[in-house]
């Protein structure tokens, strides 16, 4: 279920441990991508969104896309469901990871969601695109196989993240069947030191 949490709403997802409960879905599944700006991110659990799916697109006010293909969103979808990690963090990094998603150029809005999990509903807070696109993705071929350890482009690290946290195995192999656009050259996640061990 989704509910539209506006800016000034924000202090609905903090705790009194000054922390929130974000659920991650794109390339933010991966930790180093997600601590590039939010330092304080850890681990809380995996989980599902029901009655929706991941997509990739573009935000029709995009203009220079750094990702060289569509990023992810989530998309209401009866019956379908998007596996993700539910990381907290401290309300500190809460503007940095408004900042990191375009909240305030309008790319995504903040929302407000029910995740299903071995702990029970949790209600966190996430991303969704606005003026959706649907685009191919930007990726290598196969995700997990050795050659493409080298490639940093965002599907690579949504089935990287997805893989290491654990999602099911099923939705994985999804994942890796997402139609790509094959772009290799230069990315923003080039910048990303990923820890191979």
């Amino acid at each position: 279920t989704l509910t539209p949490n506006p800016l000034s709403d924000i202090k609905m997802s903090i705790s009194a441990n000054g922390r929130f409960m974000y659920f991650a879905f794109g390339s933010n599944l991966l930790k180093e991508r997600l601590q590039m700006a939010n330092p304080s991110a850890t681990f809380h659990t995996t989980g599902r969104l029901k009655d929706h799916e991941l997509s990739f697109g573009l935000c029709e006010t995009i203009q220079n896309n750094i990702w060289h293909g569509g990023v992810a969103t989530i998309v209401p979808c009866p019956g379908a469901d998007v596996w993700g990690v539910i990381w907290t963090l401290s309300s500190e990094d809460l503007p940095r990871l408004d900042k990191q998603e375009g909240v305030s150029v309008g790319i995504y809005s903040p929302l407000e969601v029910s995740v299903e999990t071995d702990k029970g509903l949790i209600f966190c807070r996430t991303y969704e695109m606005n003026n959706f696109h649907r685009q191919l993705a930007c990726s290598c071929a196969n995700a997990t196989s050795t050659s493409c350890h080298e490639s940093n482009f965002p599907l690579y690290v949504v089935c990287l993240g997805a893989e290491r946290n654990g999602l099911p195995v099923e939705y994985l192999k999804k994942l890796e069947a997402i139609q790509t656009n094959n772009y290799s050259g230069p990315s923003v996640l080039d910048n990303i030191r990923i820890d191979m061990n």
